[in-house]
């Protein structure tokens, strides 16, 4: 009885084996495949710089308000029941003030019709949007507002013609520093300019403005001594309690006439904003990711269509279908993997430079690379799949048949 002689089994390819086969491809058609994976790269770039940048802003934004503080409450007027401008008590600060929990309390008083102009020349009209406030000297306490050259006012020059400008006012009237000799006109007046404010984030109105001292506006300007914004500091835990309470506190007759706000939530809005923007950028990093992995597949298709004699060698060899598909869906891997990979670096890069040069805290979330280059790798995967299965469908005759 002849005994039946069995063929063979196939060498078993280890994961070594698998990355070595499915290089070769990338070797031999460098060009193609840096192309190929640059559109992978581009698009995980994208976004891994969009999360980076967006989370690297939130970060600046988070230590602005630990820094500024999230307790601050302000009370304006509102409106009348006609419709009209309504006016705080001049009482309304010192009201504000008994409210217990309120730790810091200030003031500024809009002055009516007195324009800020940088010298007589220029144009009654030509008012450059810019406003004069009657200040507090503890205005930078309640509002975080900070110097950026010069000092504030205190007891003595809030008395006499000297203005602090806000980083805005200054810059449209030309002026670079406080001093001695750096005069501005407020209210046809000349004022000796001895601050100069940075932007305060809590307190934008500021930065657009001259601050006077209380009793020089009331004495050179005519202010009348009605505040127009008052600002309070207090305990983080008190916020709630004290602003269920400012308004009636600061126009007892008219509570009703008083808007309560807290600007910081202002800033958290924006944040919010900026988050909504954020998605709308990883959309489009996502539909660069894609057209990346629409480019792996074109170029695996490319790629068995060129090397079907090499495929019917294999197979010829004793290469199975199994170990044919490896090797393409391994080649794709790889593809993707040095996109991703590079991707990821590069958007980092960006994340870090433009955070650096924005003087942010750098923040590059580690879900996003990860995240980026495990996308990538899926799909790698699914580009390299019908590629690598057309590859493994090739007979060994009718792929070494092929010119």
């Amino acid at each position: 009885m002849t005994a039946v002689r069995q063929a063979p089994r196939p060498a078993r390819m280890w994961p070594g084996d698998v990355v070595r086969v499915g290089a070769v491809g990338l070797r031999t058609r460098p060009l193609r495949a840096f192309l190929s994976a640059l559109g992978i790269a581009i698009g995980i770039a994208a976004m891994v710089g969009v999360v980076g940048i967006s989370s690297s802003s939130g970060a600046d934004l988070d230590r602005t308000l630990a820094a500024l503080g999230t307790n601050l409450l302000t009370v304006e007027p509102g409106t009348t029941m006609t419709g009209e401008r309504a006016r705080l008590p001049t009482e309304a600060e010192a009201m504000v003030g008994r409210i217990r929990p309120v730790r810091t309390v200030s003031a500024v008083g809009l002055v009516e019709d007195a324009k800020v102009y940088r010298h007589g020349r220029i144009p009654e009209t030509e008012t450059r949007g810019l406003a004069t406030y009657a200040a507090r000297t503890s205005l930078p306490d309640a509002t975080g507002a900070r110097i950026r050259s010069g000092t504030w006012l205190n007891e003595a020059t809030a008395r006499h013609p000297a203005v602090v400008l806000g980083a805005s006012a200054a810059e449209r009237l030309g002026v670079g520093r406080a001093g001695p000799d750096v005069r501005v006109l407020v209210g046809g007046r000349w004022f000796t300019v001895v601050g100069v404010l940075e932007p305060a984030p809590l307190a934008p109105e500021l930065d657009n403005a001259a601050l006077v001292g209380w009793p020089a506006a009331e004495a050179e300007l005519n202010f009348d001594g009605h505040p127009t914004k008052v600002y309070t500091r207090s305990d983080e835990g008190d916020v709630e309690q004290v602003s269920g309470v400012l308004g009636a506190t600061a126009n007892p007759e008219s509570p009703n006439e008083v808007e309560v706000s807290r600007p910081s939530d202002a800033l958290a809005a924006k944040q919010a904003a900026g988050e909504a923007f954020t998605n709308l950028l990883l959309g489009l990093g996502a539909v660069a990711l894609l057209v990346g992995g629409v480019g792996v597949a074109n170029t695996m298709v490319i790629s068995v269509l060129e090397r079907r004699s090499e495929i019917g060698l294999r197979r010829a060899l004793g290469a199975t279908r199994g170990q044919v598909r490896t090797q393409f869906l391994a080649e794709s891997l790889l593809l993707s993997a040095l996109g991703g990979t590079g991707g990821a670096a590069l958007g980092a890069a960006v994340t870090a430079g433009y955070a650096v040069a924005q003087g942010w805290p750098v923040v590059v979330p580690a879900w996003a690379v990860f995240g980026g280059v495990a996308a990538t790798l899926a799909i790698g995967a699914v580009a390299g799949l019908y590629p690598a299965v057309r590859a493994s469908r090739l007979s060994p005759t009718e792929a070494l048949a092929t010119p």
